[in-house]
């Protein structure tokens, strides 16, 4: 595990700044989060001196993101620091015992998942075979959560989103979705969505229709 240590900083407009050196940090980095605040990540050898000028060049962009985030959920309920670190719990408990069902079932193999809280995406997957899972995720109807882990468990194969992936990906969507339709396997609730989304699927023109309908279905969906 990388070490790591760190400082606050009060900004008067923007509040507390967190400043944290790691071993793993190549370059100064700044990361604005709209539940977890403002943070800058140091080189473990750079002097926080630097790293205050270097959050100071840039203190105009921080600001303006804050802003677009502000307006962004402006109707979404930000959860408390408890309330995430219950969805934490539940995402460790119940995200890798399905991400390894679903690539059991599929064939794919993967070096290690963790839970991420991401304010940008879902899910990730690195060159190394790692998958990164946002906790995010058990917010989400079983439908969609599948969708979230299928496609990254596809990215192991495939690393962009080029035809072959998006062949792999419909592939498997397919399989699962008619799995999820069945009520024997799935609660009631689960199997009817599943249909309706089959049926969006069916009925449209798109290259990959299911990818299409539950790309479009997700995006009801803001991660917080």
């Amino acid at each position: 595990m990388a070490r790591t240590e760190g400082k606050i900083y009060v900004d008067p407009e923007i509040g507390e700044v967190r400043l944290r050196k790691s071993l793993r940090s190549r370059s100064i980095g700044i990361r604005v989060h709209p539940v977890k605040g403002v943070s800058v990540s140091v080189p473990y050898i750079v002097p926080y001196s630097v790293a205050l000028a270097f959050f100071q060049s840039r203190r105009g962009w921080v600001l303006e993101t804050m802003a677009r985030q502000k307006e962004r959920f402006r109707d979404v309920d930000i959860p408390s620091a408890d309330e995430i670190e219950t969805m934490r719990k539940r995402a460790r408990k119940e995200l890798p015992p399905r991400l390894a069902e679903l690539a059991a079932r599929y064939s794919f193999s993967y070096n290690r998942v963790a839970i991420k809280h991401n304010a940008s995406n879902w899910g990730s997957c690195s060159t190394k075979g790692n998958i990164n899972l946002n906790l995010n995720i058990v917010r989400l109807p079983k439908v969609l959560q599948d969708y979230v882990l299928l496609h990254e468990l596809c990215h192991l194969r495939h690393p962009d989103h080029g035809h072959a992936f998006h062949l792999l990906l419909e592939h498997v969507l397919t399989d699962n979705i008619l799995k999820l339709m069945d009520s024997s396997d799935s609660d009631p609730e689960t199997a009817a969505l599943a249909g309706g989304l089959a049926r969006k699927a069916a009925a449209s023109k798109a290259k990959y229709p299911l990818d299409y309908v539950l790309t479009r279905a997700i995006r009801q969906y803001r991660v917080v």
